[in-house]
């Protein structure tokens, strides 16, 4: 676990570095995330309340910082189970999928408008996996997918995709965002 935040402080240290060099202060023309959720019929859902005594997010200068979130619909039912024992990599990437949903809902709350999504930086996405199952990134790409369909290029982030031995309340998975700004 002390490496896992060794290493989270090593990519937040980059991604300080990287903002605000010459890079545009506000959306181009055209870029219109919202818009394309839409197209996608994808319908952003009251943000999931923390379950514990956390926050969704954290913001810090231009970068934001999701608490993980999980495979929730919108009646509070999860997607539950171990991929590789009980799940398959379809029910995971679905899962996945939604996590998305859910965290693109807490950042339309925190921003008012994803217009104002200027990168997403990093994804931490955790599997809840039998110690057998190897096929983590497949899950996750549920997660990743998304984010290109819906932000483009400004989608595409560095990403880990690990397997742990259980999640809270059994979820499939939990995954974890840090997203870049515009001012």
């Amino acid at each position: 676990m002390q490496n896992m935040y060794k290493h989270l402080l090593m990519v937040l240290a980059v991604a300080l570095a990287a903002t605000g060099c010459n890079q545009p202060s506000k959306p181009e023309a055209g870029y219109d995330p919202e818009a394309r959720l839409k197209e996608l019929n994808i319908t952003l859902p009251t943000p999931p309340a923390p379950v514990a005594n956390y926050v969704n997010g954290v913001r810090a200068g231009n970068l934001i910082f999701l608490a993980g979130k999980g495979p929730r619909y919108a009646d509070g039912t999860e997607i539950t189970g171990k991929l590789g024992q009980d799940v398959s990599i379809e029910k995971g990437y679905e899962g996945a999928r939604l996590t998305a949903i859910n965290q693109l809902s807490v950042l339309k709350a925190m921003l008012g408008d994803l217009k104002k999504v200027k990168r997403i930086v990093k994804v931490l996405g955790m599997v809840n996996s039998d110690p057998a199952f190897v096929e983590q990134p497949k899950v996750i790409n549920g997660f990743s997918d998304l984010m290109v369909e819906v932000f483009g290029e400004k989608g595409k982030h560095a990403r880990a995709a690990i397997g742990v031995a259980s999640l809270p309340r059994g979820q499939a998975v939990e995954i974890e965002l840090v997203v870049e700004v515009y001012d």
